[in-house]
């Protein structure tokens, strides 16, 4: 069932934001981003998308862009080694429509960027830089806002993709703020070696450093530790911390650390959590992306759930001509696999955090015997739950 086309202000020009409106713009709507930076500068690490995620991204017509910007793990292979460099086992990602979607894909976040900036050009999306809202009123006929800088614009429906710590969010009265998860992700970017072909994670004593490469001469490094709360590293010093968050690493990450210096690419957050109870929307006001459910990254999941929130939300718009029950229906729908993500992954991380020297043998030990079982049941529990939502979509 097809409604009306709406006028329709994103809140936010991350992944989130641009793929909502690549996604809305398809189906008839009329979207505008605003986005509080003054010119995109988006953090320059990595992001890998796995086979959920690049089907969400061809259905937004943009996965051959991404792969060509990109680099696909030929076979999905993620190769596991102790912190020493010792080789534990190797699992691997499932393909998507017979290997015509590959298991995974490591690209940079600019270019994902650059990709859906493209798409949404080429769209007739308006974007507003350096704009943000101040104030929201909202009735039964839409939205109107009141901006930073003193312009007021009225909409339909006003999505809040603005991250973590959302504005929107707040505005909207939900008094949410982010749960600090305990850790930290310490990211790089180096030249990559012609035979680094596969995903590559260390297990450390609860520590976990990654390597991913992202082009056809890039890689990334990401290394996840525990933090203190509220902690301010200065961005002068983030390579020097770094090496020496990861000294004790070894082995194929050696040679990475040891680039680190003043001149090298790195950066680090602070992992923080948002768990938003459903509705997701009130009224004509919705949060989609980490403004909703932020996740910790140890599956790898923001990104795909971002896109997928897209493509659902154009869906659920479609099927359902009332805003009302199509919102609703989004949040329904998105809520399963959202939950379900969060829960795993933070499960994951916590188990991370509680080893010590003395446990890394039996943990590497039972890696061996359990690691192909874990992926193949987590994406085919994930299957599962975007089955029961586009059940939830249709009705």
């Amino acid at each position: 069932m097809s409604r009306q086309a709406l006028d329709i202000v994103i809140v936010g020009g991350g992944i989130a934001g641009c793929s909502a409106a690549i996604a809305l713009t398809a189906i008839g709507h009329k979207v505008r981003i605003l986005e509080k930076q003054a010119a995109w500068r988006f953090q320059s690490s990595g992001i890998f998308v796995y086979s959920n995620g690049l089907r969400s991204m061809q259905q937004l017509g943009v996965m051959e862009d991404m792969i060509a910007a990109g680099f696909a793990v030929p076979d999905g292979r993620n190769s596991y080694f102790d912190h020493h460099g010792a080789p534990i086992t190797d699992s691997f990602y499932p393909s998507a429509d017979d290997g015509k979607i590959p298991a995974i894909l490591g690209i940079k976040r600019a270019e994902i960027h650059r990709v859906l900036a493209a798409r949404m050009q080429r769209s007739g999306v308006q974007i507003d830089l350096d704009s943000s809202v101040a104030a929201l009123e909202q009735n039964e006929e839409g939205v109107h806002l009141q901006l930073t800088d003193g312009r007021q614009l009225s909409c339909d429906l006003l999505i809040g993709a603005d991250g973590v710590r959302s504005v929107t969010r707040a505005l909207m009265g939900l008094d949410l703020a982010p749960r600090y998860t305990g850790f930290g992700v310490w990211r790089s970017v180096h030249q990559r070696p012609s035979e680094l072909t596969v995903k590559i994670m260390m297990m450390g004593p609860a520590k976990r450093f990654g390597i991913m490469p992202i082009s056809a001469d890039r890689l990334y490094t990401f290394g996840t530790v525990a933090e203190p709360e509220g902690r301010f590293f200065d961005p002068a010093d983030w390579p020097r911390l770094m090496q020496e968050r990861f000294a004790e690493f070894s082995g194929p990450a050696a040679p990475f650390l040891q680039e680190l210096d003043a001149e090298a690419e790195v950066l680090y957050t602070a992992v923080e959590e948002v768990v938003l109870p459903l509705p997701w929307h009130r009224g004509r006001v919705l949060l989609i992306g980490d403004a909703a459910h932020a996740s910790t990254p140890f599956m790898g999941q923001g990104g795909a759930m971002a896109i997928q929130d897209a493509v659902i939300l154009a869906r659920a718009l479609t099927c359902h001509s009332d805003l009302e029950g199509a919102l609703k229906v989004f949040g329904e729908a998105r809520f399963g696999p959202c939950q379900f993500v969060q829960d795993v992954s933070r499960a994951v991380g916590e188990a991370g955090a509680s080893e010590d020297i003395a446990n890394l043998a039996s943990r590497n030990a039972e890696l061996a015997s359990t690691a192909q079982e874990k992926v193949d049941g987590f994406y085919t529990r994930l299957a599962a739950l975007n089955d029961e939502a586009e059940a939830i979509l249709s009705q």
